[in-house]
């Protein structure tokens, strides 16, 4: 099985980088390439879902991203210890009526010895918002680095 550094124990430098690297896989809007950071027989809770193993992240994450269009995240280190990282994240996104939304969660991550996570426990909800409200506006793809993250457009 391939690593994926940066590996746990974490420090708070490598845990910052992990997930700048999660949400830069996420704004790819990939499922194949996203599967790839999970351990083969990774537990996912995402809201009410639970999702088990590689193959069931790829078909989530296909679900996900065919309703959730031009979606842009950003997620933010919360804490860590050991093998173990917290973040909060908010993302932005509309259906397919052009309704907007922004949802903001948490995660919990664990890691395997070789940086792959095998738990995400997830929650997240959702909040209606008007086009003109976004905050998020570069171009689909990785977020920009002088773009603010999530304290410092106050969310």
């Amino acid at each position: 099985m391939a690593s994926k550094p940066p590996v746990p124990p974490f420090t708070r430098e490598s845990a910052i980088e992990k997930v700048r690297l999660a949400e830069d896989a996420w704004n790819t809007r990939d499922p194949e390439r996203v599967a790839l950071a999970y351990t083969v027989d990774s537990r996912w809770r995402n809201r009410a879902e639970f999702v088990d193993g590689r193959e069931e992240i790829v078909s989530f994450l296909t679900r996900k991203w065919a309703r959730e269009l031009d979606y842009r995240l950003i997620k933010e280190l919360w804490t860590f210890e050991g093998n173990r990282i917290a973040v909060r994240f908010a993302y932005e996104c509309h259906d397919d009526s052009g309704n907007w939304f922004r949802s903001y969660g948490n995660e919990n991550w664990e890691f395997d010895d070789e940086g792959l996570m095998r738990v995400r426990l997830a929650s997240i909800n959702d909040l209606p918002i008007k086009e003109e409200e976004r905050k998020y506006h570069w171009p689909l793809g990785r977020r920009p680095d002088d773009h603010p993250g999530l304290s410092d457009l106050g969310l």
